[in-house]
């Protein structure tokens, strides 16, 4: 169906579309949820229809804040978090036989909260919190779609998978490890991009940020840890930072919690480097901008963070996070390497040397950071959003 018949579809329908969304926990469930939530919003809206959302969660998780934030109806049912271990003996822990326990109550909630609210769609972005209402979704028999933000299906979407009328993928290498009977439901929308990401202006940055020292004729490298910043990535850079300052001007978001020892160490940097470095606990608003002032990215890889990368064209020195669920930081960072777009520095390379190592041919050469920009691009998927908006859309009318 296209967009033009989908549309005339909607016109008809005559009252507000009602949809539920799930999942949250952490930022790469709850922002893709978000950015759907207002692209779906505004296509409706341009036909003169209403949206009407529910959004369904836990009260101590990311996704209560900014549903909050934004205004958004919020409901709460009672989970089980399910703890990962390769040892049967932990699986039987008291913490997980508890949690297991209020499933049953949680399933009973959801079933509740989908019954009374009639969604004409359900939209899950994972998270355990999605499993309960997703299930409830196909008990009411109302259409649910799955969105999966990495390479390979989380714990939650892998449970609903078999439930869901439609399964929106990230990436095309997810749809191979797909399991046979779901495949034919999958499409590939890519991963939501906040619009606001994708108009960053570098001169902007270098004002705002007031990188008065930064020499234009060198790249410019953008550390980042994440919002709370990460002391692994920081301990190897400020190993290497005398360095990598002769090479390249840099913006390093370490976080709060090493904010002070960083500004110590940048002013004891030599003077002949230190006006191209500044180093800040967050990047907030401005991070459009910074990130198209950047060249060059270190970063960890985080679902939200590739998708980020990806639509912009950023090469990139990937640390993946070791203890995120089912290693799927490590699957993303492998991915982007296997594709020329990124250096992915896994477990014991994540040295100095190892670092200067990855970064350091990329500076030197204008020529390969142009291709893995291309290369980067070509998986990068900036109208991800409306793709998605366009699934949502198609299995409700």
């Amino acid at each position: 169906m296209t967009s033009a018949d989908l549309d005339r579809r909607l016109a008809t329908l005559g009252r507000p579309f009602r949809l539920i969304v799930t999942g949250g926990g952490t930022g790469g469930h709850t922002y893709p949820a978000l950015t759907a939530i207002r692209t779906t919003s505004a296509r409706l809206a341009r036909l003169g229809i209403g949206l009407e959302v529910l959004w369904v969660g836990t009260a101590t998780g990311l996704e209560a804040r900014v549903a909050e934030r934004e205004g958004i109806p919020f409901k709460t049912v009672a989970t089980g978090k399910i703890r990962r271990s390769s040892n049967p003996l932990k699986l039987a822990s008291p913490a997980n036989i508890k949690d297991m326990g209020r499933v049953p109550l949680g399933a009973a909630q959801a079933r509740t909260v989908v019954s009374d609210f009639k969604p004409d769609v359900v939209l899950s972005t994972g998270g355990y919190v999605a499993v309960p209402v997703g299930l409830a979704a196909r008990f009411c028999r109302r259409p649910l779609v799955i969105h999966e933000q990495t390479v390979r299906l989380g714990l939650a979407n892998r449970a609903l998978a078999r439930a869901a009328t439609r399964i929106a993928v990230s990436s095309e290498s997810t749809l191979p490890l797909l399991p046979d009977s779901v495949r034919d439901s999958a499409v590939v929308t890519g991963n939501p991009v906040r619009p606001e990401v994708l108009t960053g202006q570098p001169d902007k940055a270098i004002s705002t940020l007031g990188l008065v020292g930064f020499d234009r004729t060198l790249p410019t490298v953008y550390i980042t840890g994440g919002a709370q910043g990460s002391v692994q990535i920081n301990t190897v850079v400020r190993a290497v930072l005398p360095w990598l300052l002769t090479q390249a001007n840099v913006i390093h978001q370490c976080g709060a919690t090493s904010i002070e020892e960083s500004r110590k160490y940048a002013a004891e940097l030599p003077d002949a480097v230190r006006h191209r470095y500044l180093v800040t606990d967050f990047v907030g608003p401005e991070l459009p901008d910074v990130l198209a002032l950047a060249d060059v990215v270190i970063s960890r890889s985080g679902a939200g963070t590739i998708a980020e990368l990806t639509a912009l064209g950023k090469p990139s020195v990937l640390i993946p996070l070791a203890t995120s669920a089912g290693n799927e930081q490590e699957h993303n960072a492998l991915h982007l390497q296997q594709a020329g777009a990124a250096v992915a520095l896994l477990k014991d390379a994540v040295t100095p040397e190892g670092l200067r190592a990855a970064v350091g041919p990329i500076l030197s050469s204008a020529e390969q950071r142009q291709h893995m920009a291309q290369q980067a691009r070509a998986l990068g998927r900036p109208d991800a959003a409306d793709r998605l908006t366009d699934v949502l859309l198609g299995v409700a009318v």
